[in-house]
């Protein structure tokens, strides 16, 4: 595929309406048998199994804290990927782990996520700012605007990065950091360079020897036991975790109630492109 931006603008457009299709004719209908599963911290359980594991201090929106949290039965895949990393000179950094209703409603409107997109949005239309409608659509596939399809929310999903384990500083290239959004984003992008290319295949590789699926439209994120995994490999079975609120308390996890509903209105989408272009005049 020629690199031109009109090819990259053909690609964007093609990617993210199969995002849209998987998420809305796939991941919404799909069977979930939640199992309540309790959560387990990352950081504890990297220390615990001594392997050597980043983790983002970047506060998280409304300042409020990065939840490096996975459910149980996914910590030996977590733990073993860490260290095959290890010793491969790698070193797993987590970027994003388990996220609240709250986290997840206001995360793709920040301004950071949501003017991102916008641009990518308003490029991809030649310049036109998109209707409420169509930017739900899009930011369904990049941000999930639905519980059911947030994997995060489930507590079965992170976000990673991988650095080097001399020289921490310098991330392993995959074309692009976390959180890129441009054609560049989906995992098998041909606008990135043959190395990058490999190095995804590589990290998404190893992190299936332990369990874990890629997100085919995002190439930072990767989760095991829930709907992206059970229906992307075929088990035919229903997702053990779906959308659910977790008490770091009592430990007590429930279902989340009307995981189907979105989690901003047309109208707060609205608000937020009207606010973004005026940020960016």
């Amino acid at each position: 595929m020629p690199n031109t931006e009109a090819a990259q603008r053909a690609y964007w457009t093609a990617q993210f309406e199969d995002a849209w299709r998987f998420m809305f004719e796939h991941i919404l209908p799909y069977p979930v048998q939640e199992c309540s599963e309790r959560f387990v911290s990352l950081r504890d359980a990297a220390a615990d199994a001594g392997v050597q594991v980043h983790f983002s201090d970047k506060p998280h929106v409304q300042q409020l804290e990065r939840l490096y949290y996975l459910r149980d039965g996914q910590i030996p895949g977590f733990i073993g990927a860490a260290r095959e990393m290890n010793q491969r000179g790698w070193v797993l950094r987590v970027e994003d782990g388990y996220r609240t209703r709250t986290i997840q409603k206001y995360l793709g409107r920040t301004p950071q996520v949501f003017d991102a997109v916008l641009r990518s949005v308003m490029w991809e239309l030649g310049g036109e700012v998109p209707s409420a409608e169509f930017m739900f659509r899009r930011c369904s596939a990049l941000v999930a605007t639905v519980p059911k399809f947030g994997t995060h929310m489930s507590g079965s999903a992170i976000d990673i990065s991988v650095v080097w384990r001399d020289d921490p500083a310098r991330e392993v290239d995959r074309g692009a950091p976390y959180i890129e959004m441009s054609a560049l984003t989906p995992m098998a992008s041909p606008f990135v360079s043959p190395q990058a290319q490999q190095n995804r295949r590589d990290i998404t590789a190893l992190m299936e020897r332990h369990g874990f699926v890629a997100y085919p439209w995002e190439f930072w994120h990767y989760s095991s036991g829930d709907a992206y995994d059970a229906f992307l490999s075929g088990t035919g079975k229903p997702a053990r975790y779906g959308a659910v609120d977790w008490d770091p308390v009592s430990g007590h996890v429930t279902p989340m109630a009307h995981p189907t509903e979105p989690l901003n209105s047309e109208e707060e989408i609205r608000a937020e492109i009207d606010a973004a272009l005026r940020r960016n005049a």
